[in-house]
């Protein structure tokens, strides 16, 4: 337990700076089991951002859509500006992929069982554009799961990346 104010106030002080360095909430590199529910909108204005050394890249935004369209079962429109920058060139901004999934929920959560659901997801390249994109057709397979005990909540998993396309290379992400 702390006592001393001063250590209390340097300590929360700490804490509210590396806070504000820290996000959450969608979009997600990863992605849980459960779908919108039956007859409902999700619908996101969001960007994602991959900071390096030498190189600045993302969406920004993106548009994404889900709807319940039947139960356990979403539909999904994932809409991208993307940009990228790297030091010393101009700046890329443009449109390449659109990106449709169902996302299907087979097995409820109980209380010793996790929920598990699939989410296959297409990235069709919409609009030729060699900045953001290969021209061919990508498709991710994933499988998601999640748990919950009381309050806690943890969920996770992972897929196969299909890369269609001469030369092009698979890969597993989770």
């Amino acid at each position: 337990m702390i006592k001393n104010t001063k250590i209390k106030i340097c300590f929360t002080s700490l804490f509210l700076l590396f806070s504000l360095f820290s996000y959450a909430g969608p979009p997600f590199n990863t992605d849980d089991p459960a779908p919108v529910d039956y007859k409902h909108w999700e619908f996101y204005v969001a960007s994602i951002n991959t900071l390096q050394s030498h190189n600045r890249s993302g969406t920004s935004p993106h548009f994404e859509m889900n709807y319940g369209v039947v139960p356990n079962m979403q539909l999904h429109l994932l809409l991208p500006l993307y940009y990228s920058y790297t030091k010393g060139e101009e700046v890329t901004f443009g449109y390449s992929n659109t990106e449709v999934g169902i996302k299907y929920r087979f097995l409820q959560e109980t209380e010793h069982r996790p929920q598990i659901g699939i989410f296959p997801i297409v990235e069709i390249p919409t609009i030729h554009n060699e900045a953001f994109g290969n021209g061919n057709t990508q498709i991710y397979l994933p499988v998601w799961v999640q748990k919950s005990w009381d309050k806690l909540t943890t969920y996770g998993g992972g897929g196969y990346w299909i890369n269609t396309g001469k030369g092009n290379k698979d890969w597993i992400f989770s």
